[in-house]
C-alpha cells in the first residue's frame, strides 16, 4: 500500500497498482442515468484518457474535467475521454450541465469502486478516488500513468496530451 497525502495529511492508496505496459483491465461504473459504463465496451477501438479524482466540486477537479472537456474537442474521435469520481451520477449530472461538459465520459465509481481497485487508485481512509491520468492504447495496453503523492495538485496535462498524440 501506498502512502499519499490529502491536504497534507497521509492516507492509502489501496488497489491494483498500474504501470506503462500493463494490459487495462474492464471495470463498470455508473453512467448519469445510473446505467452500467462498461469500459471495455464503451470505448472499443479508441485511444482512452482517464481522468480519475476525488470530487467535481473542488477546484482542481472543476479545473481537470473542464480542461479535457475542451482538449477532446481539439482531438480526433480516435480518442475517448473519461472523467471518473466517486460522486454520485445525480452531482455528477448537475456539474455537467453547470459547466457545458458535453465531449466527454463523466461516470461514477461510487458502487463499487471497480475502478478504483483494479487501478490502484481508491484512498482508503475516506472513499475518493486519487488525482491521476491514465492513457490506453487501441488495443487496451497502458501507455501513461499519473497516480500523484499530493492530491491537491495538477496532472500533468501536457505530457498526457503527449502520450496520447504519440499514439495517433
Amino acid at each position: 500500500m501506498k502512502k499519499v497525502s490529502f491536504g497534507g495529511n497521509p492516507v492509502t492508496l489501496v488497489g491494483t497498482e498500474v504501470k506503462v505496459g500493463d494490459k487495462a483491465v474492464d471495470f463498470v461504473a455508473l453512467n448519469q442515468d445510473f446505467t452500467p459504463f462498461e469500459f471495455y465496451k464503451a470505448t472499443e477501438g479508441k485511444v482512452v484518457i482517464i481522468s480519475a479524482l476525488p470530487s467535481l466540486d473542488t477546484g482542481i477537479c472543476e479545473f481537470q474535467t473542464t480542461h479535457f472537456n475542451q482538449t477532446a474537442t481539439e482531438l480526433s474521435d480516435e480518442v475517448f475521454i473519461i472523467t471518473i469520481s466517486v460522486d454520485l451520477p445525480f452531482a455528477q449530472k448537475r456539474f455537467c450541465g453547470a459547466h457545458g461538459i458535453e465531449n466527454i465520459a463523466v461516470v461514477s465509481d461510487h458502487r463499487a469502486l471497480d475502478f478504483g481497485q483494479k487501478y490502484g487508485f481508491v484512498l482508503e481512509e475516506i472513499r475518493l478516488l486519487n488525482r491521476g491520468i491514465l492513457v490506453i492504447d487501441k488495443d487496451k495496453k497502458i501507455t501513461y500513468v499519473e497516480n500523484l503523492d499530493e492530491v491537491g495538485k495538477h496532472v500533468d496535462y501536457d505530457g498526457a496530451l503527449a502520450a496520447v498524440k504519440a499514439l495517433l
